[in-house]
């Protein structure tokens, strides 16, 4: 017999028709009606358009090797949904998150019955609430969130933060954030908070200057990560050594605002992190390289990697918000051969869109609907001294490492 699925994939899976919503007011309500889960813990908070997660990922290693209990929120997930809120370096459990969920569904079905929730809540924000719930009950000394979107209205900017970063401004999301560097900046400038200190990475003049602007009206302050004097052996990457130094950036000051780092501990925690799906390599006949690369900003910095890789064969998909275009004309022409594909949901581009959309640099690419089978033609094509590349999203980063795992017969889960 099937078992039914968790209480809180169901109650989720209802949120994701709700889409994406910029605004605090439903966080607000939620929070207050929950206790405020998100006081009592000290908080960090990290946003950009590319880098955060893995900024977090240093953050939560160096913290741990600390010797504090710490929270860690991120998202997306790759493979399931209970690896965005992790304590100690381990997942929340299943009974955990159903359990947290269930608070979070309660409290927001009775704000609605008395007409006091301004919205239904929507799939990220009841995970936010469910993490800082889970993060209360856990008593960490510190969690370290990663922005879902832009940082302004997000929902996890309900939290108070001791002080946060900015990794890095590039175009991504223009629909929401905007559609130059200064716009996108502005709405990123959502973590400052009046008299502490935000980190900012390597961005453009025009970013800089209206985070700049942005923080003399708040009363904030910035500070500009260096690179690192100790050694450090960060993620495979060019682009990870200035990630790393913005995760040590924001250690530095948190350690200023009484967090208890121990910065004697950097270069370990550094090392030893882990962050699967950003340049990861899974051994194979041929080998796998999987990266997420799901914008163009990303792209070139896959590019750079690859650029001295030898001949590959490229499994993309991407979803249809993005810039499908400009990723495609920087990747493409590196690869030996192309598979397009597409991951489930809604957001996704069809193969056949991705071809349009890129246009000359697509000519020849195989169009493959499911991930596995996309896959075995990739490998097929690539042989067994050859690599694949998988790119263009980080759903198609979890769908791949889904179906390594299932193995060669296995069938991979659909979300």
């Amino acid at each position: 017999m099937p078992r039914d699925p968790p209480p809180a994939a169901t109650y989720l899976a209802s949120r994701i028709r709700l889409g994406m919503k910029f605004g605090l007011e439903t966080m607000q309500a939620l929070v207050t009606a929950l206790g405020h889960p998100e006081r009592a813990f000290a908080c960090l908070l990290v946003a950009g358009t590319n880098g955060k997660g893995s900024v977090v990922a240093y953050s939560d290693s160096v913290l741990r090797a600390s010797g504090l209990r710490v929270g860690r929120y991120t998202s997306p997930h790759l493979v399931h949904v209970g690896e965005r809120i992790a304590v100690g370096g381990r997942s929340i459990s299943n009974r955990a998150l159903d359990r947290e969920v269930a608070r979070v569904r309660a409290a927001a079905e009775a704000l609605a019955a008395d007409g006091s929730l301004p919205a239904q809540p929507t799939f990220f924000e009841v995970l936010t609430a469910a993490a800082l719930l889970h993060f209360q009950r856990a008593r960490v000394d510190v969690a370290v969130l990663e922005v879902g979107m832009g940082a302004r209205l997000d929902a996890t900017n309900v939290v108070d933060p001791l002080c946060s970063a900015i990794v890095t401004i590039d175009r991504d999301h223009e629909a929401y954030l905007g559609t130059t560097l200064a716009a996108i900046a502005r709405e990123k400038a959502g973590v400052l908070r009046r008299g502490r200190v935000t980190v900012l990475g390597p961005m453009a003049a025009e970013a800089r200057a209206a985070i700049g602007q942005a923080a003399d009206g708040a009363g904030a302050r910035v500070v500009e990560a260096k690179t690192p004097t100790a050694h450090l052996s960060p993620l495979p990457g060019a682009h990870q050594v200035a990630n790393a130094a913005v995760a040590v950036a924001l250690l530095e000051e948190a350690r200023a605002a009484g967090v208890a780092v121990d910065l004697s501990k950097v270069a370990d925690g550094v090392a030893r992190t882990r962050w699967p799906g950003r340049l990861q390599r899974l051994p194979g006949r041929p080998p796998l390289l999987v990266d997420g690369a799901h914008n163009p900003a990303a792209a070139r910095a896959l590019a750079a990697e690859l650029r001295h890789a030898g001949p590959f064969v490229l499994v993309f998909a991407a979803m249809k918000d993005k810039d499908i275009a400009a990723m495609g004309r920087i990747l493409f022409p590196l690869a030996h051969a192309i598979v397009l594909t597409r991951v489930p949901g809604s957001r996704a581009a069809p193969p056949e869109e991705i071809a349009r959309v890129v246009g000359a640099a697509a000519r020849g690419a195989r169009k493959v609907e499911r991930v596995r089978e996309a896959l075995s033609l990739a490998r097929r094509l690539a042989g067994p001294r050859g690599l694949v590349v998988a790119a263009g999203s980080l759903y198609l980063a979890g769908e791949v490492l889904r179906s390594v795992a299932a193995g060669p017969r296995g069938s991979s889960p659909r979300k």
